[in-house]
């Protein structure tokens, strides 16, 4: 069971932002922004490669709800970079997928 599971399950505490039936939303431990959240599937997917057609409308709705979330908070304007990392090789470092949403500063390219 991964760490992410058990933040589903309630099992190990997190600063959860935003819960619906399917995503998750808390901040991450080690920020690497002023905000720095993770939205996660509740269903699990170790990486973006077991991802089908199938699972296209769960993980739109995970771009949107992180959106969403952005306009509400009031920094969409002034712009966030999400990231999905995959494998080790892409920074992958908890085998549950997570759309990582960073903002609060500007944020330069190309990242490290």
């Amino acid at each position: 069971m991964t760490l992410f599971a058990k933040i589903i399950r309630r099992e190990i505490p997190a600063d959860i932002v935003y819960e619906d039936d399917d995503v998750l939303a808390f901040r991450d431990i080690n920020p690497q922004a002023p905000v720095h959240v993770l939205f996660i599937p509740k269903k699990p997917f170790a990486t973006m490669n077991e991802l089908t057609d199938a699972d296209a409308p769960l993980i739109g709705k995970l771009i949107v709800t992180a959106a969403k979330w952005a306009r509400q908070q009031g920094f969409a304007d002034d712009g966030y970079r999400v990231v999905m990392n995959c494998n080790r090789d892409g920074g992958q470092t908890v085998y549950h997928i997570h759309l990582h949403l960073l903002a609060g500063r500007a944020l330069h390219w190309p990242p490290g």
